[in-house]
């Protein structure tokens, strides 16, 4: 079932997640659920505040940019009470653009390299290192668990040039190709 993505203005998205167990409700069918609205929105990459759930998980596929990252070939997860245990000091800025945020895409810098520990729909536990986009993408899916956006990391000056952008979201007028729950819909 495709879900609404919650959009920039919506409360949950500045929400401090908590830690879920295994005994979570309809933990399958939420995993299944949460890339099927990925996948409908051609993200890659979704976490469960961007679906109206203040838990700790996310989803991820970014094969799709393979071609341009071969760091990503392959790279799909369900991370679960995910952890970023260290960070490169090395960092690499490149453009984003979030869900949550349609239209708005910014340069960020972020680590180049991420060590991450976090268990999967089977809670199994891992620890994984990633560089590249796809410690990007891992560290943009994060940075929602803790309630921040992407564009907390850009400058005053960027922001105050994207706040027509973001009060059209707020508003509920900007145009999405998917399906979305924006402030007071």
């Amino acid at each position: 079932m495709i879900l609404p993505i919650y959009l920039y203005g919506q409360q949950v998205l500045r929400k401090e997640t908590e830690n879920i167990t295994k005994d979570y409700p309809n933990l399958k069918e939420l995993v299944e659920n949460m890339f099927e609205t990925m996948y409908h929105a051609d993200g890659v990459g979704l976490a469960a505040p961007q679906v109206g759930l203040s838990i700790r998980m996310l989803v991820l596929d970014a094969s799709p940019l393979a071609r341009d990252f071969p760091e990503c070939t392959d790279f799909k997860r369900v991370m679960i009470n995910p952890e970023i245990v260290e960070e490169s000091e090395e960092k690499i800025t490149l453009e984003e653009g979030c869900l949550s945020l349609p239209g708005i895409h910014e340069s960020v810098a972020r680590a180049a390299k991420i060590k991450i520990k976090y268990v999967d729909e089977n809670f199994t536990e891992h620890e994984e290192d990633i560089d590249g986009f796809a410690a990007r993408v891992v560290q943009h899916e994060c940075e929602h668990l803790d309630g921040h956006v992407f564009i907390d990391n850009i400058s005053a000056i960027r922001r105050q040039l994207n706040k027509a952008r973001l009060n059209n979201i707020i508003k509920g007028t900007a145009r999405c190709s998917y399906r979305v729950k924006a402030v007071g819909k």
